[in-house]
C-alpha cells in the first residue's frame, strides 16, 4: 500500500506530554518541507467553480488537513451536491455556511475493523466521526443478502465488508479442528469468487478460531481474492510470547500467505493478536517484509489497554493466564464494575459473557501507534442490550485526545492519516469507491469531519462503554450533515452507501 504523504510529513510526536491545545489549530509553517501550498485534487477532478459560484455547502474558518497530500492551510471547503468542488483561500459564498473557526477539518474516518452496522452502534460511530464502516473482520452472511437489507434500511455511513472464512466453512460443515479437503477447497475458492463478485472487498481468515485451517487453504483462497485486488485480513492464530505458539509464528503464517499467494495481507488488531509483549519485534517482522521483500503488508490497531472476547471462545482455553500475562482479577465485564474471580469463572465462561481483559502493556500501544504500517481499526460495533467494549464508540476521538492532544505520541497529521488515507489505500483496489474518500480534495466525496481538536476526546469507559465522544461538531456524509454542533444528530439523514467492488 502507497502510504504517499505519509512518509515524509507524519512524525511520531514528542511523547513528552501534552501539547498547547491551541498550537493544534495553527497549520504547520507555510513552505515548511513537504507541506503543499496549493489545494489538493483527485486525479480528473473538475475544476474549480467561477469565483461568483455559489456552494451548497461552505465550511469556513478551519484548518484544513489533507493527509494524503499534507496539505495543511487555513482555507474554506466548499461542497455542491456530494462532491469537494473546491478548496480556496478566498470567501466563498454558500447557501449554507459552516464556520470552522478554531476546528479543524479533515476527511471523515474510516473504520477498517468493525462490525455489520446496526442502527444503535452506528450512530455512536458518527459520533466517532466515522463515515465509512467497513466490516473487514468478516460478516456472517451471503453478500448479495446483506447488501438488499441494507439497501432498505439505509446507513447513516458508508457499509462494507469482507468474506467470512470461518462462516463459509460451517456453512460447509467444516469443522473448526477440520482442514478442508480437497474438493472442499475447491467449493471454497468458487464461493470466495462468487461472493466478492456479489460485494465483498476482502477475505478475513481467523486461524485462532479456527485451528484446523491450513496455510494451503488460505493462500489458495487468497490468491482468488488478489485476482481483484482483494486483501486478506487476518486474525492471527497466536498472541503470545510463551511457547508453544507465539507470535513470530502467527506472523510468519501470515507472511506464507501473502508470499504464496500475492495478494496483500492484513493483520487485525496487532495491538491484541500477533504483537502484544513482544511489539517492537513484531512491527520489524512486517516491516522487513515490506522493505526486503516488497510484500504488501499493513496492520491496525485500537488504542486501549484491553482486548475483549467471550469468555467461551478459544482464546481462554487451558492455560491462558500465563499466555496472556494476566489473572482472573484482570478481567471486566463491560458495562458493569465486576471483576471476574477464580470462583465466578467457570458460571461466566458457561454464559459465554464478553470480558476485558486487562493484557495490553501500555508500551506496546505507543510503539504500534508510531509504527508507519498501522492504521486505525475499532474492532467493534455498538450491540443493543449486550455489554460492550469501549472501543465500539470511542476509538478515534481517543487517538485524538490522548494520544496527540494529551500525550503527543503522534503529530495531528499522521493521527489523521491512520484513519483516512490509510485505511482507504488499503481497500480501494477491490472497491474503486474508497479511491474518493479518506481524502479532503477537490473531487473528492464530501465526507468530512469539523472538530475541535481542544475538547475532542472520547468518554466511554469499560464500566460504562455506551456514552458519546465529544468534540465532533459536524460529520458530513456526501454533504449531508449528519451530526451538528453539541453533537445533535439527524437520524433521518441517511446518505450512506454500500461500499463494494462496482459502487463508484
Amino acid at each position: 500500500v502507497n502510504l504517499g504523504a505519509l512518509k515524509t510529513i507524519g512524525a511520531a510526536g514528542t511523547g513528552r506530554g501534552p501539547v498547547d491545545p491551541d498550537s493544534l489549530l495553527r497549520p504547520a509553517a507555510a513552505g515548511a518541507a513537504a507541506v503543499p501550498v496549493d489545494p489538493p485534487a483527485i486525479d480528473g477532478a473538475a475544476a474549480e467553480p467561477a469565483a461568483s459560484h455559489t456552494y451548497d455547502v461552505v465550511i469556513t474558518g478551519g484548518r484544513v488537513m489533507d493527509p494524503a497530500s499534507g496539505y495543511d492551510a487555513m482555507a474554506s471547503v466548499g461542497i455542491d451536491g456530494e462532491r469537494v468542488t473546491a478548496i480556496s483561500a478566498d470567501v466563498l459564498a454558500g447557501r449554507r455556511t459552516i464556520d470552522a473557526t478554531d476546528r479543524v477539518v479533515a476527511p471523515g474516518f474510516v473504520d477498517i475493523l468493525s462490525y455489520e452496522p446496526n442502527d444503535y452502534g452506528i450512530w455512536y460511530k458518527i459520533a466517532d466521526g466515522v463515515t465509512t464502516n467497513l466490516a473487514m473482520h468478516g460478516i456472517n452472511a451471503r453478500a448479495a443478502d446483506f447488501f438488499e437489507r441494507f439497501a432498505g434500511e439505509g446507513s447513516p455511513c458508508h457499509y462494507g465488508g469482507a468474506y467470512d472464512n470461518p462462516f463459509a466453512r460451517d456453512r460447509l460443515g467444516i469443522g473448526v479442528e477440520e482442514a478442508a479437503t480437497a474438493s472442499q477447497l475447491d467449493e471454497l475458492a468458487a464461493d470466495v469468487a462468487q461472493q466478492l463478485a456479489d460485494g465483498w472487498i476482502g477475505l478475513d481468515f481467523e486461524p485462532e478460531y479456527t485451528p484446523g485451517i491450513e496455510i494451503g487453504e488460505m493462500a489458495r483462497l487468497a490468491e482468488v481474492g488478489a485476482e481483484v485486488g482483494a486483501a486478506a485480513y487476518f486474525h492471527g492464530r497466536f498472541s503470545t510470547d510463551v511457547e508453544p505458539g507465539t507470535n513470530a509464528d502467527t506472523l510468519a503464517e501470515i507472511l506464507a500467505v501473502a508470499r504464496r499467494s500475492g495478494a496483500g495481507v492484513h493483520v487485525q488488531h496487532i495491538i491484541s493478536t500477533g504483537g502484544t509483549f513482544t511489539m517492537a519485534r513484531s512491527l520489524a517482522t512486517l516491516q522487513a517484509a515490506v522493505d526486503d521483500d516488497d510484500l504488501d503488508v499493513t496492520a491496525c490497531m485500537y488504542p486501549y489497554n484491553s482486548w475483549a472476547t467471550t469468555l467461551a471462545s478459544a482464546r481462554f482455553s487451558a492455560g491462558w493466564e500465563e499466555r496472556f500475562h494476566i489473572t482472573y482479577e484482570d478481567l471486566q465485564v463491560p458495562g458493569t464494575g465486576q471483576r471476574v474471580t477464580e470462583a465466578s469463572f467457570d458460571d461466566l465462561q458457561r454464559d459465554n459473557v464478553l470480558v476485558a481483559a486487562y493484557a495490553i502493556p501500555d508500551d506496546d500501544v505507543v510503539t504500534c501507534l508510531r509504527s508507519p504500517l498501522v492504521m486505525l481499526g475499532s474492532d467493534a460495533i455498538l450491540e443493543p442490550g449486550d455489554n460492550n467494549h469501549p472501543r465500539s464508540t470511542g476509538c478515534f476521538t481517543r487517538l485524538l485526545g490522548r494520544y496527540v492532544r494529551d500525550r503527543s505520541v503522534l503529530d495531528l497529521m499522521t493521527a489523521l492519516g491512520k484513519m483516512t488515507i490509510m485505511p482507504a489505500r488499503r481497500v480501494e483496489a477491490a472497491a474503486p469507491a474508497m479511491a474518493r474518500k479518506g481524502r479532503l480534495q477537490r473531487g473528492a466525496d464530501a465526507d468530512v469531519v469539523v472538530f475541535d481538536p481542544r475538547t475532542v476526546t472520547d468518554t466511554s469507559t469499560v464500566d460504562d462503554p455506551a456514552r458519546f465522544s465529544t468534540g465532533m461538531d459536524h460529520v458530513l456524509v456526501l454533504g449531508q450533515v449528519v451530526q451538528g454542533p453539541g453533537g445533535r444528530q439527524d437520524q433521518t439523514v441517511r446518505p450512506g452507501r454500500p461500499i463494494t467492488a462496482t459502487s463508484t
